[in-house]
């Protein structure tokens, strides 16, 4: 079975580490571990009857609980079938400019999407040693308002958080900005650094949003884009109609009403994600880098494919590894952050397996 490109394939895990899928511990897809919450599921039993009934094309319903959400005309929200489905049709707009500035290394499913439309990259690559800031990102292209930056906030996989103020140039400078979001839900308000308040003025800006990270609903599969109304319109016109299922919309709609599980999961990460930073840290051999999602980047000594199949047929538990990051390669690898006595249990294993290898 060929090594997954994304991170939460069970099924290949499973097939590692001999046993069934639901008993591997998965720390490779960055889920929030307190959810789905309550009133999500229960508003998903409650119209399973729907499904009888194709859903509202326009979303309508959605889209209002995601315009008062973040305080956006409606008009200016598609939701899609995950952040991946809209991220296809950004990259279709990105290909028609001259170039395509990426900030690496980045989720793959960039690549993936510009390459379908023949766009042509420009590479800006990260110092990981110095995430302090993206100085020289504003002279890296020649083309001016010819070209357009795809850039993600919280950073993936680094979980570096940029400030709105060191984007801010880019939309006077880009033809296209367009900023993934997918991990912004975890910060509490008075720390998110969203763009989204700046859409309405700015028509070259893109925002694409997840719900299924923050929600726990992946195999749902729900985001949303938030940008022009005749930029999302074209969008439309290009998509298969009904791209989100009717459960998923009922669902997103009972989450954004939910501001106790939110509360909850920011009352969780930061403590917990804290406490996981320095476990590894104390593990000689590994060094994490310290993000604002809730995931954390660590560098390694040991050989990431060893540590990652010893952790699969030792201890049944998936980490990310960072091979579909070129840049990162077999020294990286990525852990999403979850329960306490989880997050105990693979410190343990990586601390047992890493002086395994050196004795």
């Amino acid at each position: 079975m060929q090594r997954p490109i994304h991170g939460g394939n069970l099924v290949w895990a499973a097939a590692k580490a001999g046993c069934h899928p639901s008993a591997i511990l998965d720390f490779s897809a960055s889920i929030n571990p307190l959810g789905p919450p309550t009133s999500l599921i229960t508003a998903i039993q409650s119209n399973l009857a729907q499904i009888t009934h194709y859903p509202d094309p326009s979303y309508q319903q959605l889209c209002l609980a995601l315009g008062a959400e973040h305080q956006v005309d409606p008009r200016y929200i598609l939701p899609g079938n995950g952040a991946a489905e809209l991220l296809t049709w950004a990259a279709r707009e990105l290909a028609d400019l001259e170039e395509i500035i990426l900030v690496t290394p980045a989720f793959r499913d960039y690549d993936r999407a510009i390459a379908t439309f023949g766009g042509k990259v420009k590479k800006f690559p990260l110092d990981l040693s110095n995430l302090s800031g993206l100085s020289g990102l504003s002279s890296i292209s020649q083309k001016g308002k010819k070209a357009g930056i795809l850039i993600n906030n919280p950073h993936n996989p680094t979980g570096k958080i940029w400030q709105r103020e060191e984007l801010l140039p880019y939309l006077d400078q880009f033809a296209l900005v367009v900023v993934d979001e997918a991990f912004m839900d975890f910060l509490p308000p008075g720390e998110e650094q969203s763009l989204i308040p700046l859409v309405k003025d700015f028509s070259n800006l893109v925002i694409i949003r997840s719900l299924t990270k923050f929600y726990s609903i992946p195999g749902l599969r729900l985001g949303y884009a938030i940008a022009a109304p005749q930029r999302l319109q074209r969008w439309q016109e290009w998509r298969d109609p009904w791209s989100v299922n009717i459960l998923a919309e009922v669902a997103g709609i009972a989450a954004l009403k939910d501001q106790e599980f939110r509360q909850q999961t920011w009352d969780w990460l930061a403590p917990t994600r804290k406490k996981f930073f320095q476990d590894l840290a104390a593990i000689p051999g590994l060094e994490p880098h310290l993000g604002a999602a809730n995931f954390l980047l660590v560098q390694s000594q040991t050989s990431v494919a060893q540590l990652q199949t010893q952790l699969l047929q030792k201890r049944k538990i998936l980490i990310r590894d960072c091979l579909s990051f070129p840049e990162l390669g077999d020294r990286y690898f990525r852990v999403a952050i979850r329960t306490v006595a989880e997050n105990q249990y693979l410190i343990d294993s990586l601390t047992s397996i890493i002086n395994n290898v050196k004795n």
